[in-house]
């Protein structure tokens, strides 16, 4: 069994990359409708409803009445795989993204002129891999199933008429499962053995947003959206002749993750009575990520070398997202959004694997809004994801990934 494998397999296991969403790493932005109409332009500065409880908690000052927002963005990814080689038979189908979903729901409530109470709940990171039993690369990779779902309590205050300011605890969940397979060492490319890896762990971090009305017209906002350090507890199972007599055996594992910070920046213009302008930027720390270390307990000496103490390279770096959009009210019901935001991506062709083939990418958004009274307005959005070619470079398996996906995206606000 190759240790490299394994390593990568734990790493995974609980950090897979939401290649085919419209972030970078295993981020994904799916977290408003409304905001996705715009490409996510203008999210710190907008405040159009309740989900600026993740957008920019200081932007719930500016809602005035009580409002639940709630909604799913669904998403439908396409691989293809060219110029593939490798040390292992086998086919390279690649779309091995299902068809997913990405909940959310908000609530604010304003509690006097200047503080306004907020809860918020959304997934910012994970999604799914799922490649084909057979596929070539299997070795470093097969199926992963990553998810956070992130539960946020928030308060604001209008500190005056131009200045607000919000902070919001989060309450993290991780959980993460990993099958992929391994060569056996007396005949490699059939037999292979299996690793299953599973770990879950809860942990806390913290949203901090301000925002300010330059005038009637503008406004900027900024949001800090705080690194989140996990201790996954799970355990390893393997199974197969690789293995020996050892197959069939579970071990307890634990390893070390921290999601990254990011700092969002953005302002909205409003041109006139029917056009409204956005633009924004964001950082994001994914140089946190320059290893996984994570160690199996308990593993018997014959193996103990393979899946002991295991460190995985990864020596990402930092990215920076940038997006513009603009709204035109078309009349009394009808608003009608596009955006367009390019993103880097956080790896490189060193490090990169089949689990991750991501790269620098471009989306294109189109949304509009329905309010057929003051009481509800109905989002929906569109989005179509483009990616530049990516290089998979290991010693053993070599290819080059065509990424593109679908995004649609449905949200209801109600206004009591």
């Amino acid at each position: 069994m190759s240790p490299k494998f394994v390593k990568t397999s734990l790493f995974l296991a609980l950090a897979t990359a939401a290649s085919h969403g419209v972030a970078s790493g295993f981020a994904i932005n799916e977290q408003s409708v409304s905001n996705m109409g715009t490409a996510f332009a203008g999210r710190s500065s907008s405040a159009d409803d309740a989900s600026t409880v993740f957008g920019n908690p200081a932007g719930m000052a500016l809602l005035k009445r009580e409002q639940v927002s709630g909604g799913i963005a669904l998403i439908h990814a396409k691989t293809d795989i060219d110029n593939a080689s490798g040390s292992a038979i086998g086919s390279n189908d690649g779309d091995m993204v299902p068809f997913i979903g990405a909940p959310m729901g908000y609530y604010v409530k304003p509690l006097d002129d200047n503080w306004s109470f907020g809860l918020g709940l959304y997934v910012p990171f994970g999604l799914v891999t799922d490649y084909e039993r057979n596929f070539q690369g299997r070795y470093h990779g097969d199926r992963s199933d990553v998810r956070v779902i992130t539960l946020q309590p928030t308060l604001s205050y209008r500190v005056n008429e131009q200045l607000s300011v919000g902070f919001g605890p989060t309450i993290n969940r991780i959980d993460g499962e990993l099958t992929s397979f391994v060569p056996n060492a007396l005949t490699p490319g059939s037999n292979d053995s299996q690793v299953k890896i599973k770990g879950n762990d809860t942990a806390l971090g913290f949203n901090l947003g301000v925002l300010f009305q330059i005038n009637e017209q503008s406004r900027i906002g900024m949001t800090y959206h705080s690194m989140v350090d996990y201790t996954l507890k799970g355990d390893t199972q393997i199974e197969g002749s690789g293995f020996g007599p050892f197959s069939g055996r579970k071990f307890d594992t634990t390893l070390a993750l921290k999601t990254p910070e990011s700092v969002d920046f953005s302002i909205t213009h409003e041109l006139n009575a029917d056009w409204t302008l956005y633009a924004g930027s964001t950082w994001t720390r994914w140089s946190r990520l320059e290893e996984i270390r994570a160690v199996n307990k308990g593993v018997p000496a014959p193996i103990n070398n393979k899946i002991g103490n295991i460190v995985e390279p990864q020596n990402w770096h930092d990215t920076w997202a940038h997006a513009v959009g603009a709204a035109y009210k078309l009349n009394r019901q009808w608003t009608l959004r596009a955006g367009l935001a390019v993103d880097q991506s956080p790896t490189n062709n060193l490090n990169r694997s089949p689990r991750i083939p991501t790269g620098d990418r471009k989306a294109l958004s189109l949304g509009t809004a329905w309010s057929p009274n003051e009481d509800m307005t109905i989002d929906l959005a569109y989005s179509y994801l483009m990616e530049n070619d990516t290089d998979i470079e290991r010693s053993d398996y070599r290819s080059t990934y065509k990424n593109t996906a679908h995004g649609l995206g449905a949200q209801v606000t109600y206004r009591f």
